[in-house]
């Protein structure tokens, strides 16, 4: 008979830890031993969280602290939480999926620039495999702790990839990104209100955005050289939902039969042959990408979208989770968005 993963949310009721919640509790091959919350300590899910009525894990009580064992730990923590704590649980045996930035970057010293605090761990820093499945699946197999990607950084890096692994000619990379407004997280910001969000939107950390670092060091990892990359995020008002644009200057003409190629077998990425909506992709594992070549300007064009809470964050932590433990890749994935 085969055994059940034991795991737990750790802040599970931020965005992500609500969405992995409700992605977690409909696995077959999954029991939910505890759930974590600093706010809705004492609570029952089903109370913290009305969305989750009726599932099985309807009566899970949310602690400050695990009360029961595990096998995995997912953590939805703030930087700083999971940097403290992600090297904890692996001394004690367990996996780790954190899908937080703070074992994304190799280089420790970029942690001080882009996120505000030192890296305190090295070792644990260099072993952890960035989790973005289509690019390192082999390595998430064996990893005990897998940085689980930002949602930026997935959109891109799934619209560039096909040009990295055929090692084309690259000459420059332009990313113009838009995200919906949960990827701020749940913590509430006067920008992020209602009255100054509707109908309005902006780019913000123009200057210094933490994501660029992470694309740049996996574009390093998979070329074997640096290119820098121009990265410009955008909010929009709407919930969740992930556009990214991206424009690369090559000489390389033939890149529909690139992509067809690199994703022929890829599950959870499919290519369109029309800019693809978000809209399409809420609430699943998907990333729809579409190319086009301008000759005009010797710019391939990609326009890559995910659900940001999706494939960009809870969801592919399920993906990789399955990747880790051997089950299949899509098992309780394969949902479809609900439209309209």
């Amino acid at each position: 008979m085969e055994q059940t993963l034991r795991v737990c949310v750790f802040g599970a009721t931020g965005y992500t830890g609500i969405e992995l919640l409700r992605i977690l509790s409909g696995h077959p091959k999954v029991e939910i031993t505890s759930a974590t919350s600093k706010t809705y300590a004492g609570q029952d899910v089903s109370d913290a969280i009305p969305t989750l009525r009726g599932t099985k894990i309807n009566c899970l009580r949310l602690t400050e602290e695990p009360q029961k064992d595990f096998d995995l730990a997912f953590l939805c923590l703030p930087h700083e939480g999971s940097h403290d704590l992600a090297p904890q649980l692996i001394e004690q045996g367990k996996r780790v999926i954190d899908l937080s930035g703070s074992y994304r970057l190799k280089d420790p010293e970029l942690y001080t620039t882009y996120y505000g605090f030192k890296h305190s761990y090295p070792q644990i820093l260099r072993e952890s495999v960035y989790g973005l499945p289509e690019l390192f699946r082999e390595e998430i197999k064996r990893a005990r702790l897998v940085a689980n990607p930002g949602c930026y950084p997935t959109a891109s890096l799934l619209g560039l990839f096909p040009l990295l692994k055929a090692k084309v000619e690259i000459d420059e990379i332009i990313i113009h990104a838009l995200s919906g407004v949960s990827g701020a997280g749940r913590k509430l910001r006067q920008q992020f209100h209602y009255p100054e969000m509707e109908e309005n939107f902006f780019a913000y950390s123009v200057e210094r955005h933490r994501h660029t670092p992470e694309i740049e060091s996996v574009i390093e990892n998979l070329l074997g050289r640096k290119i820098p990359v121009r990265f410009t995020p955008v909010v929009v008002p709407a919930s969740r939902g992930m556009l990214s644009t991206i424009y690369v200057r090559t000489p390389e003409k033939n890149i529909h039969d690139i992509y067809d190629e690199v994703y022929a077998k890829e599950p959870f990425v499919i290519l369109t042959n029309e800019p693809p909506m978000p809209r399409w992709l809420t609430g699943t594992n998907f990333c729809y990408i579409y190319t086009h070549y301008d000759k005009r300007n010797s710019l391939a064009v990609i326009i890559s979208a995910i659900d940001n809470l999706g494939k960009g964050a809870s969801h592919q932590a399920v993906q990789n989770m399955n990747i880790m433990f051997g089950f299949d890749e899509t098992t309780g994935l394969m949902n479809w968005s609900a439209f309209p």
